[in-house]
């Protein structure tokens, strides 16, 4: 794709990466066969290559945005399904963050919308003022039908119907690995699956313990940034990561750490481009070094060569995996977590179209929920076609939505993982 920034937009280091990406566009039209939003509105400019237009246009133009470049970027779900067909290399991820950040700069939205960006700014990245909202909305949720947004009825009804207590397992400590220590490695504990789900975290470390790692709840991490990342908040991102980077980097000189361990795949993703993020940056040294530490917690159980199971009630049982876009297309881990399933002697099934996105996509589902309802349908759909007993997934978002809409019991990998070598049968499970 031709453009024409000048020296002076160049000489901006975000602009000359968009530019690199937008050259690399050869307009093929590939990449809207796998988007989602694509798929269910049909517009050429909910596709990816109908957005990188758009996106072209503005940056070059150095204009404000406007509401309908605005509309079409907000409907993407950066699912990055693009970015896995795409042939010519396109790194659609950082062109549309970095267009994100350009409206959040220069686009006034509606009262209404920069309410609720904020309220999601300001709760779902800190698991107290999370929890807090959780109950509230489970106590508002028999009045959702009443609210006059939809959006604002997607926040009621998000709310699980059993909150789990605070886990003390999620604290500053060390866990020492049981038997010889083969990796030191940092967990990464996450905010919003904090609030909504601690037995994930608490599976992730009896698991990695028994497999001989010492698991580190380093003091001072938080929230890495995704979610406001996502809204185009530059600032409140890079702030939040840079805690972390600081904290990791601490104990890396310190102790020493072979991988920050991520088992929230929207995460990951967001931690493995730190290195890009803070490219420009004092932190640019120590970012790259975090980067290249970070690991699903899939990664870092192939490592470990995972045994085969002892628990027999796990033989047999029908899981069907559901691969979340952050880990297949953002972080292109396909095979670890069914190849770890199926040697802890689970069968694996795939639903139709695993490609495609299940609509949660961090704060997606309450800012777009016509559009994330369809892709739920559609995903739930696929997924119970297959019978399952047990429903997989790498990533508390996709959890959470695809929970909502079927009476199959959706787990962590890494809880059934826990289970079957050796851990506590999944409460999700029943008795």
């Amino acid at each position: 794709m031709q453009t024409t920034f000048t020296p002076e937009q160049l000489a901006d280091l975000s602009t000359a990466r968009s530019n690199e990406i937008l050259r690399a566009c050869v307009h093929c039209g590939f990449c809207t066969a796998t988007c989602p939003t694509y798929q269910v509105l049909g517009d050429e400019l909910d596709s990816p290559r109908g957005r990188i237009y758009l996106i072209k246009d503005m940056l070059e133009a150095g204009r404000p945005a406007d509401e309908k470049t605005v509309k079409h970027i907000d409907r993407c779900l950066s699912c990055l399904a693009c970015m896995t067909t795409c042939p010519s290399g396109v790194h659609y991820m950082h062109l549309v963050d970095h267009a994100r950040a350009h409206i959040e700069e220069t686009y006034k939205r509606p009262l209404m919308d920069r309410l609720l960006r904020w309220t999601l700014a300001r709760i779902l990245p800190y698991p107290g003022r999370f929890r807090v909202a959780l109950l509230g909305a489970k106590i508002g949720r028999p009045f959702a039908r009443f609210m006059p947004d939809p959006r604002l009825r997607a926040m009621l009804e998000m709310a699980p119907k059993h909150i789990p207590p605070v886990s003390r397992n999620d604290d500053a400590q060390v866990f020492p690995a049981i038997g010889a220590r083969k990796m030191r490695v940092a967990l990464m504990t996450g905010c919003a699956q904090k609030a909504l789900n601690t037995d994930i975290n608490d599976a992730t470390i009896r698991l990695l313990r028994r497999l001989g790692c010492d698991v580190v709840i380093a003091k001072g991490q938080g929230c890495c940034g995704a979610l406001v990342h996502h809204m185009g908040k530059v600032d409140e991102s890079h702030s939040a990561a840079a805690k972390n980077i600081k904290v990791w980097a601490g104990e890396l000189d310190r102790d020493g750490l072979d991988a920050v361990v991520i088992n929230t795949s929207g995460c990951g993703t967001t931690v493995k481009d730190y290195g890009h993020m803070f490219s420009n940056d004092p932190l640019a040294e120590d970012a790259a070094r975090i980067s290249a530490l970070a690991m699903d917690v899939s990664e870092v159980l192939m490592k470990l060569e995972m045994p085969e199971t002892h628990e027999e009630a796990a033989k047999g049982m029908r899981v069907a995996y559901h691969a979340a876009c952050s880990l297949q297309h953002g972080q292109q881990i396909k095979t670890h977590p069914k190849t770890l399933l199926k040697r802890a002697g689970f069968e694996v099934v795939e639903p139709a179209d695993s490609h495609l996105c299940c609509g949660s996509a961090g704060t997606y589902n309450l800012m777009q929920p016509e559009i994330s309802g369809q892709l739920k349908e559609r995903k739930v759909k696929t997924l119970e076609a297959k019978a399952p007993d047990v429903i997989s997934a790498g990533n508390i978002g996709c959890m959470m939505q695809i929970g909502s809409a079927t009476g199959v019991p959706v787990v962590h990998t890494v809880e059934l993982l826990d289970w079957a070598s050796g851990g506590p049968k999944p409460a999700a499970l029943g008795a």
